[in-house]
């Protein structure tokens, strides 16, 4: 999905720098098919990026860019911060995203069922 974005789209800007560009695509590809999307969650330790209630699951997503958060942070993020407590008597996935803004794709997903 990524990979289909338009070169001309990152000229003379810098937007793919920054998580909420990648936090903004995914949110309007999940919108628009009509799922139940939250985006900046807001919890009492923070805001999760996304979450989103689906059949009775509860999915919550962190966003990072490499370049300016590490590798590996999104899920560690999650779970530091607690923000499947929010959903407790849920099933809840925890779903970590890690962008290049380099590459100007996904580079790293991982995820676990809470």
């Amino acid at each position: 999905f990524f990979a289909s974005i338009p070169s001309d789209w990152y000229r003379k800007n810098q937007l793919s720098r920054y998580e909420g560009y990648y936090a903004s695509v995914v949110y309007c590809y999940f919108a628009a098919l009509g799922l139940n999307v939250h985006p900046e969650d807001p919890t009492n330790k923070g805001r999760l990026d996304l979450s989103i209630r689906f059949q009775g699951r509860v999915y919550i997503i962190e966003f990072k860019v490499v370049e300016l958060a590490g590798e590996g942070k999104p899920l560690e993020q999650i779970k530091v911060r607690g923000y499947a407590e929010k959903y407790a008597g849920h099933e809840v996935y925890l779903i970590g995203v890690e962008f290049s803004s380099q590459d100007r794709n996904i580079v790293s997903f991982e995820w676990e069922k809470n």
